[in-house]
């Protein structure tokens, strides 16, 4: 027996001795993912950083409303309109502001600003030693592993004081862009056969113009271009404390251990297609909808072929429609909302409204047909995922840099909650598994 029959064989073993009956696994007692049979997640702990609200609880039951989400107190809302109003760049300053718990007067945004570009210096020879000589085709891989060889660089990488984190964040969400966009260059180069360059990121920059800059051989970008770069950022900045990298961020955190191990955690919960490679998936089914449905402004027609999808005869045979529904939003998103306005002027520029009001499309007509498919009345709405692949795609950014812009956008989320956790959390997260064994008297290999 060769080594591949041999591993074949052997997993055919482990399949037929370790798979789990469905009544256990659905037992009353057992709150799968951390969650109760409507839905609601386990309350594990407090958070002063984020709040998600989506529904409310009447007399015990979920009464859905329309979707908020608060940065410290502030609505994500208010604080975009806020930027765009006043025409200027805002993820810089919402990164102060989930870091430190409050917004910025103009000396200390100035002060934080100039700090931030000066923390965006790598260390001396990262950017060969770490990630030229060691490429990868997964971005989101590349970046783990660059998080946690920052480690080695720190004079003080253990030290869990609050100015000790508090540098070290900075630091992060200053680095964060950079690291994807030498990963992604490089990446290019070894793997698409494309010529090698390397652009430096400048300090009168925005981040978001910074990064367009450093992946791209011309270094051109629109203001347009950059602003709604940004906007996506703003977006994805934080999201509670419960989704899944950032709850991986405060669970790791909760042993003690140092910032990059806490942080490369949570870059590979977001790596999973479950989390932060959702976009993707809605680009890909978009793709396949746009392919089968011959007159994209027929709801009928979207109607006939998402059905399809939802009776598992079309898409990917999951039975999904990707970018509907949410886990805490029911009548809506506010990031998707504020996507899907920001997304309809570039759309109009780019020759892409047909493509956004095929979108449009497919979510007005997917509550209904779920609920005629599936036989259960649902609140389900359009999820960030749905329009932000979309504005990603309109930027000419390509699709291996979906998901680690949202790590780029996140990194302050996951290090204020880090912060919180370190501070306020005092102990170690530590549930409990049913345990479906019984005991197995040890026979002699002579025996077996």
């Amino acid at each position: 027996m060769d080594h591949s029959d041999f591993l074949h064989t052997l997993c055919a073993d482990y399949r037929i001795h370790n798979s789990l009956k469905v009544e256990a696994r659905t037992n009353s007692h057992i709150l799968r993912g951390l969650r109760y049979d409507d839905g609601t997640g386990v309350m594990v702990g407090c958070t002063k950083v984020g709040n998600v609200q989506g529904y409310r609880m009447v007399d015990g039951e979920k009464e859905p409303m329309e979707g908020n989400l608060q940065y410290r107190g502030y609505a994500l809302k208010d604080l975009v309109n806020a930027y765009l109003s006043e025409d200027r760049f805002g993820f810089t300053e919402v990164a102060y502001l989930l870091l430190f718990g409050n917004l910025p007067d103009r000396q200390r945004f100035e002060m934080f600003r100039d700090v931030m570009h000066e923390f965006t210096a790598l260390p001396p020879n990262f950017v060969e030693d770490m990630i030229i000589k060691q490429p990868s085709r997964d971005i989101m891989n590349k970046l783990g592993r660059s998080v946690l060889t920052l480690y080695s660089s720190d004079p003080n990488p253990d030290a869990l004081s609050v100015e000790n984190l508090m540098r070290q964040s900075m630091e992060l969400v200053a680095r964060f862009h950079l690291m994807v966009a030498y990963a992604y260059v490089v990446k290019r180069h070894y793997f698409d056969n494309e010529s090698l360059y390397i652009h430096r990121p400048k300090p009168e920059l925005s981040l978001a113009e910074n990064f367009l800059q450093l992946i791209r051989p011309d270094q051109k970008y629109t203001p347009e271009e950059a602003r709604l770069l940004d906007l996506c950022l703003i977006c994805h900045a934080e999201h509670g404390g419960g989704n899944n990298s950032t709850f991986t961020c405060r669970a790791v955190s909760s042993t003690g251990t140092d910032t990059y191990s806490a942080i490369a955690a949570a870059v590979g919960s977001l790596k999973g297609p479950k989390h932060g490679g959702a976009n993707r998936q809605v680009l890909e089914q978009f793709e396949q909808i746009k392919a089968n449905v011959r007159d994209w402004s027929d709801d009928d027609e979207v109607a006939a072929y998402v059905r399809r999808i939802l009776m598992r005869q079309a898409g990917d045979g999951s039975g999904l429609v990707y970018g509907m529904g949410h886990a805490v939003y029911t009548l809506s998103d506010p990031r998707a909302v504020i996507l899907k306005k920001a997304a309809r002027t570039l759309a109009r520029q780019r020759d892409m409204l047909d493509e956004l009001e095929l979108m449009e499309a497919v979510e007005r007509v997917t509550p209904g047909l779920f609920a005629e498919v599936t036989g259960h009345e649902k609140a389900m709405c359009a999820n960030v995922d749905m329009y932000s692949g979309l504005i990603y795609q309109m930027l000419n950014i390509p699709p291996e840099l979906f998901t680690p812009l949202f790590a780029v956008a996140r990194i302050p989320g996951w290090c204020a909650h880090r912060m919180e956790e370190i501070l306020t959390g005092g102990r170690i997260y530590r549930p409990a598994y049913k345990p479906l064994i019984h005991h197995r008297e040890y026979i002699p290999m002579s025996e077996r």
